[in-house]
């Protein structure tokens, strides 16, 4: 399998599982991972008609080398990408979360955002096809496994496809540094799809218009701007803070 390539942890092969489980053509666990997540593990891969391999430590340590696994292992066909949004929306057990990257073109940047999103359990990544840079050699290496890890969606038309996500019932916020609301006066506990614009060049005017809200970072130094990034990392995590508060999670 040329493409073949492996991801680590639950939270991937999990999601993985659920969002596009062509892909996935094995799976290894330690035999000692006898736990509820493990269980919990099987069965889903059971459902899905994938192969579940017993390993010992030792071969475990030989299959995921210095990678963080967590005693389970998945060999995916990368080739199998995912096909829409609505795959990823229909099997989602709890509030939307995703992120939109408006024309980011810096692979260190994507793969950084591609990390963020894991890090944080973003349900997916949405990006438009032109201008942007895409899933490269480079973005895979500066992910560590969260390009493999987390659904990412190429889409023809941005505006059309985030006009879909209302009709979903998922509210559209664009962080922007010249934006009136901040955000932490904002409320983030439904489905929320987070918007973010290129390095340097923001949201695209089209984009912008169609977000249902803009929030700010409050920045209390001198610097104007952050990284596309960090900028997700905070939005994303502010969301997560409060649906842990709300018991929404």
């Amino acid at each position: 399998m040329s493409n073949a390539r492996l991801i680590f942890g639950f939270h991937a092969i999990a999601s993985r599982l659920r969002q596009n489980p062509a892909s996935v053509k094995e799976i290894f666990i330690d035999v000692g991972r006898r736990d509820q997540r493990a269980r919990e593990l099987a069965q889903l891969a059971e459902s899905q008609g994938v192969r579940l391999i017993s390993c010992d430590k030792a071969r475990m340590e030989g299959i995921a080398g210095n990678a963080r696994h967590q005693g389970v292992a998945a060999r995916i066909d990368a080739s199998r990408s995912y096909v829409d949004i609505e795959d990823v929306l229909d099997t989602l057990t709890e509030p939307a979360l995703l992120l939109v990257l408006d024309g980011v073109q810096d692979p260190h940047n994507l793969g950084a955002c591609l990390r963020v999103a894991d890090a944080l359990g973003v349900h997916a990544v949405i990006a438009p096809k032109d201008r942007a840079v895409g899933l490269t050699a480079t973005v895979h290496k500066v992910a560590s496994g969260a390009a493999d890890a987390v659904p990412y969606v190429s889409v023809t038309n941005l505006a059309r496809s985030l006009r879909g996500l209302k009709q979903r019932g998922v509210l559209i916020v664009g962080a922007t540094a010249d934006a009136d609301s901040n955000l932490t006066s904002m409320e983030l506990r439904g489905p929320i799809a987070w918007v973010l614009g290129a390095e340097g060049e923001g949201m695209r005017r089209l984009t912008r218009e169609t977000c249902d809200r803009l929030v700010s970072i409050p920045m209390l130094g001198s610097v104007e701007s952050l990284n596309v990034s960090v900028t997700a990392g905070i939005c994303v995590f502010e969301t997560r803070r409060q649906r842990c508060l709300s018991g929404t999670e």
